[in-house]
């Protein structure tokens, strides 16, 4: 109940606080976004390449050859024997799926094209190199 004597105040709404609470959740999940495309792998020295484009793929397959040519599918050690199954298990009902390759600088070529040898056997699975920026 008012008093007679009270002036007519229009109902507002602050939006201000809900713009501030808007712009702390756009920050949360920008942030948070920017976390979600790290890559799993070992610490190798990846070689260095100035014209090294980014490669887009929802769920990259990784595979590691460190310095003295040991083989890791996903963290997973795997021998070349087994490599093509493994990734075709990996990949399930994916019809393309990105296999990158983290071989370290020291790991020996011949190492490295028998995987990608391998790697290309695989029905789908399209090859990418990691490297560093100089």
């Amino acid at each position: 109940m008012r008093l007679p004597d009270e002036p007519d105040v229009p109902a507002q709404i602050n939006i201000v606080p809900m713009i501030d609470v808007i712009f702390a959740i756009l920050t949360f999940f920008i942030m948070s976004t920017l976390f979600l495309h790290r890559s799993q792998s070992l610490p190798v020295n990846l070689p260095k390449a100035a014209t090294a484009k980014a490669q887009s793929s929802a769920a990259p397959i990784t595979v590691t050859i460190n310095s003295e040519g040991t083989l890791k599918l996903n963290l997973q050690p795997v021998t070349i024997d087994t490599l093509t199954v493994n990734v075709q298990e990996l990949m399930g009902k994916n019809t393309e799926v990105v296999v990158i390759i983290n071989a370290d600088k020291n790991a020996t070529h011949g190492q490295v094209v028998m995987v990608m040898d391998r790697v290309r056997q695989v029905k789908g699975a399209k090859l990418a190199i990691a490297t560093q920026t100089p």
